[in-house]
């Protein structure tokens, strides 16, 4: 389980991250200053930080500061593009603007924790690292045998060895991002980097630097030359997730990068050639994004060469057994534990339960049944965990 600090001298916000991400079922500590917090951390190593920038005494840009080593997410009601360049310069892995939108906070947790997982494969080759390997394998895997997943499977099987543009369309915490996974893999690209951009995660004034790079600067906190996405994945896959949240700009710079196949950097007036494969995904119905004018109809239409649609968990409920048992399986071995058995009652009532927020909600009972739940489990443990 992801153990995660929060530090902020705001009670109200200290609470409800608290709440938030222990429902998400990872182990939460607060504290309400940059002293304690960096006491507290130092006493325990913490998979994930998020800090406050405006604090009395130690700000959190001193926090981080005091703590490298630590992922860190700064998070402040009064965002300015300095301050969030600063911290990202400093090695923050995002930056939050108050009032935090919930999809986004739980976005980037995912993105920071995957992130240091993968830190923590390339700098230590040990088999625990081998073993981690193959669980992300297998946490990309499709689970299920109903209809509309075959369907799913069939596309990505007929598209996965072209260079067409998919655009990947569902709820939030249907497995889009495992769709676009498994179409790099087995794609003639497979070799080259997957890169993913998560468009909702990055704050508007910094997309375009994040997807085209900047040059030494071209504004306030750039002292060097960086390059962008499109750069990292050339020759390879470029994942645009949550494409329905990026600003009208920068949608404007992708359909260039997109029509013409190169780009340019902020500051620059040099164009860089690129060859990349675009996957995008969104939870949104982007023609009503097009009605409302939120959304480019030629990107649109540019993305939308290939349309996957991944159904709703509540629409192929004869898969719950085979997730159950594949999270069963997948957790207890994370976390060093015996599988539980599940009771036929047990699995029926996960079927009959509404889940809104689709596999990743079920993922997460399945952990808490595995912590909380006596073995085996019952039709009572998920009326009461569920």
């Amino acid at each position: 389980m992801a153990r995660i600090l929060v530090i902020d001298d705001e009670r109200a916000i200290r609470n409800t991250l608290k709440e938030i991400l222990e429902f998400e079922g990872y182990s939460v500590d607060v504290a309400a200053d940059g002293k304690t917090g960096v006491e507290t951390a130092l006493k325990q190593p913490y998979d994930l930080i998020y800090c406050d920038v405006k604090m009395p005494g130690m700000d959190g840009i001193e926090v981080l500061e005091q703590l490298p080593d630590t992922t860190f997410i700064m998070i402040s009601g009064h965002a300015t593009v300095e301050t969030a360049v600063e911290a990202l310069k400093k090695g923050a892995f995002d930056f939050l603007e108050k009032p935090i939108d919930l999809n986004r906070l739980l976005v980037t947790t995912k993105n920071a924790l995957d992130r240091r997982r993968l830190q923590s494969e390339v700098n230590t080759q040990t088999e625990e690292v081998r073993k981690l390997r193959r669980q992300l394998s297998r946490q990309n895997e499709m689970i299920g045998e109903s209809e509309a997943i075959r369907h799913v499977r069939e596309v990505i099987d007929k598209v996965a060895a072209t260079d067409a543009r998919v655009l990947i369309t569902g709820s939030n915490g249907t497995g889009k991002e495992v769709v676009a996974r498994m179409i790099h893999a087995q794609s003639l690209r497979n070799k080259q980097p997957l890169v993913e951009v998560n468009c909702a995660a990055i704050p508007s004034e910094l997309i375009e630097s994040e997807l085209f790079g900047h040059m030494k600067g071209s504004f306030t906190g750039a002292v060097k030359d960086r390059a962008g996405k499109f750069e990292q994945a050339d020759g390879g896959t470029l994942f645009l997730d949550e494409i329905g949240d990026m600003s009208l700009a920068a949608q404007t710079k992708v359909l260039r990068a997109l029509q013409e196949n190169e780009i340019t950097r902020v500051g620059s007036d040099k164009t860089i050639r690129i060859n990349v494969r675009v996957l995008a995904a969104t939870n949104k119905n982007l023609k009503d994004e097009i009605a409302k004018g939120a959304f480019r109809e030629d990107l649109y239409h540019r993305l939308n060469v290939i349309p996957v649609h991944v159904p709703d968990l509540d629409e192929r409920k004869e898969d719950i057994p085979l997730l159950v048992e594949h999270f069963n399986q997948l957790i207890s071995n994370e976390q060093g534990r015996a599988c539980k058995t599940f009771s036929p009652e047990a699995v029926s009532a996960l079927q009959q339960h509404h889940w809104q927020g689709n596999v990743r909600e079920l993922r997460n009972v399945v952990e808490r049944l595995i912590i909380l739940a006596d073995n085996p489990v019952t039709e009572q443990d998920v009326k009461t965990f569920a």
